[in-house]
């Protein structure tokens, strides 16, 4: 799966968008003919990123992206979602439209090379986009990440180990590396 280029927005586009629901809550997806645009939490931490228009937003501001509800568009990002959920995938198979400045860009490549049920440091993150002390940025960049699980971000944690900074919370990072580690742990079990 690889990300497109940045895109830049010059007009009005159109996103076919849905919501569906998760074992970590309900989750918004918006995709582009190119591929997955974004997922998102429904819930959001204050000050988050979101790639939706608020709708207390009454200013006349020209948008971007105006949204078009379909569930056929989303049904083959949603079917890989529920495998994961189930623990029946591994990797997505589906393309990325991300959007972004280069470095975000190649931060988000770094997270999607975390191998299924693996961690990585933020300090790992900054090695691999050749900025050895720029963990500080990856951290930046990973909160701008606008496709969360299929982009990897839960799979980054803090260098002592623990877990920090997530858009869905602490408690889901928690539940999608739980599910991820048992899913390695039962094939370790069970090669079959």
């Amino acid at each position: 799966m690889m990300a497109s280029p940045g895109t830049s927005l010059n007009s009005v586009e159109t996103l076919f968008s849905t919501t569906v629901e998760s074992t970590v809550g309900p989750l918004f997806l918006a995709a582009s003919p190119r591929g997955l645009v974004a997922l998102e939490f429904d819930r959001r931490l204050p000050g988050q990123q979101t790639i939706r228009p608020n709708p207390r937003d009454l200013r006349g501001e020209k948008k971007d992206a105006q949204f078009e509800q379909s569930e056929q568009a989303l049904r083959p990002y949603v079917s890989e979602l529920q495998q994961y959920f189930a623990g029946q995938r591994r990797q997505f198979g589906f393309p990325l439209d991300l959007r972004g400045t280069d470095f975000q860009l190649a931060c988000w490549q770094a997270l999607l090379a975390i191998p299924y049920g693996e961690t990585r440091s933020y300090g790992d993150i900054a090695r691999a986009v050749g900025r050895p002390r720029g963990f500080r940025a990856v951290g930046m960049a990973n909160n701008r990440n606008p496709a969360a699980i299929v982009v990897p971000c839960h799979r980054v944690i803090a260098s002592d180990g623990t877990l920090c900074g997530y858009g869905g919370g602490l408690e889901i990072k928690r539940n999608l590396l739980d599910l991820e580690q048992a899913q390695m742990r039962a094939q370790t079990q069970d090669p079959a």
